[in-house]
């Protein structure tokens, strides 16, 4: 993308300005101007922003505090997209939350560091995001402190969100009985032994519970979650940023329209993980 000539500086505050641009930026909307993760402080002020930030309306500066738990085998799409979307939340506070602040690897190997530990994590967030995985997950759903974790502050967060596996995490934790769900098609019979209702979309409201189906349908999820925190125009001006108008070369996204072969091989090397995850849920029930 490429910036625009700086335009007249706005007569607003410059470190609201700072923190705004650097919101929609997709980047340090979790932080105030001129400090770093954790609070930590920077050495130098930033420098000043050069987008023009006069339009935006005073009402699109929120203050949600978001927690986006993080665990060893988590998918990194899955939390990366929503993350990049809330971030650009103007006024918000996310924080990657892990059991300790050592680094976590991805199923795929990327590592990323947690900002705070469960312990010192938002005690009553506004938001809770629990991304999901493969193997990672199954480890999640057996773990007393991770699911302990979830239920806790889930059920202190003002919402609950999910993509790809993290909702039977959430599930795990008991914040799913009786409520519309989605998850990873290849999952959907896990969420039924949960006592979740399936359902085969790409992203599910349920009052303060929202899912999203597998990896990729994160983006649509965080672009859904902003519209309701912000407005329509602020979700779509994100959007466009972000210049997500997905063309994929196939359209085998989903088991209805993949060749036959591709979902028998998939549901072929799953279905262990599966069978595991079940008997986790009827465990756990």
């Amino acid at each position: 993308m490429t910036d625009h000539p700086t335009l007249p500086a706005p007569r607003i505050d410059r470190r609201a300005a700072l923190r705004r641009s650097a919101a929609l930026l997709g980047g340090l909307a979790c932080l105030p101007a001129g400090a770093g993760p954790a609070g930590s402080t920077a050495a130098a002020e930033p420098t000043p922003p050069t987008h023009d930030m006069s339009a935006f309306p005073a009402h699109w500066h929120g203050s949600e505090r978001i927690s986006l738990l993080v665990y060893p085998g988590f998918t990194a799409l899955d939390l990366v997209g929503p993350q990049y979307m809330l971030a650009g939340l103007m006024g918000a506070k996310l924080q990657l939350v892990a059991k300790t602040r050592e680094p976590v690897r991805s199923d795929t190997g990327l590592v990323v560091v947690p900002d705070v530990s469960f312990e010192d994590s938002f005690e009553r967030p506004d938001i809770l995001f629990v991304p999901g995985g493969g193997q990672g997950t199954l480890d999640a759903m057996r773990d007393a402190r991770t699911v302990a974790y979830v239920r806790e502050r889930g059920r202190a967060a003002g919402q609950q969100v999910s993509v790809c596996t993290g909702s039977l995490l959430l599930g795990m934790a008991g914040l799913l009985k009786g409520r519309r769900a989605t998850s990873h098609w290849i999952t959907h019979g896990v969420l039924a032994d949960l006592g979740a209702q399936p359902v085969h979309e790409r992203v599910v409201a349920d009052g303060p519970l929202l899912t999203g189906a597998g990896v990729s349908a994160g983006l649509d999820l965080g672009l859904a979650l902003v519209a309701q925190r912000r407005d329509r125009l602020y979700a779509e001006s994100l959007q466009l940023l972000a210049e997500y108008a997905p063309e994929p070369p196939f359209q085998a996204g989903r088991p209805d329209t993949a060749p036959p072969q591709a979902r028998a091989l998939m549901e072929t090397m799953m279905r262990g993980l599966v069978a595991e995850m079940r008997s986790e849920a009827t465990r756990a029930q």
